[in-house]
């Protein structure tokens, strides 16, 4: 199936490989963007963010990021600073983030990325940690 899907993938993290062999079992071969190496513009950041339903404070990853040795929790700071320290530092920006032409979603977790993708699955999917989200017909369990 020829559909635009885009991902933006950390090959370390489990949710992310997760959400990547999703896509994959739909039929779909994404673009693959390690947004670690290749971060997104602060337009595209703002538009995924936007487009995913999300606040900006809500697209921040805590955990293992210098999250706050930066101070990031404090409530004062304005989206425009969170947005400076999320492209100065890529590691902020959660993920899985995906775009496709049925919608833009952060994918934590993994099997939101369902909800975004046409149902083309080719049977079944479990995820790293043995969670089955779809049966042998494809459908979704979770």
């Amino acid at each position: 199936m020829t559909i635009d899907v885009t991902i933006y993938h950390n090959p370390e993290c489990g949710t992310s490989r997760n959400t990547l062999a999703m896509i994959r079992n739909a039929g779909i071969e994404p673009s693959v963007i390690e947004y670690l190496q290749h971060p997104p513009s602060r337009e595209q950041l703002i538009k995924m963010i936007a487009d995913a339903g999300l606040s900006v404070r809500e697209a921040i990853r805590e955990k293992g990021t210098p999250y706050a040795e930066l101070g990031l929790d404090n409530p004062d700071l304005t989206d425009e600073q969170l947005l400076d320290a999320m492209l100065e530092d890529p590691i902020l920006i959660n993920r899985p983030f995906v775009i496709t032409p049925l919608g833009t979603r952060l994918a934590r977790p993994s099997e939101v990325v369902l909800d975004i993708l046409p149902d083309t699955h080719k049977g079944p999917f479990t995820k790293e940690d043995g969670e089955q989200v779809l049966d042998t017909h494809g459908k979704r369990l979770v």
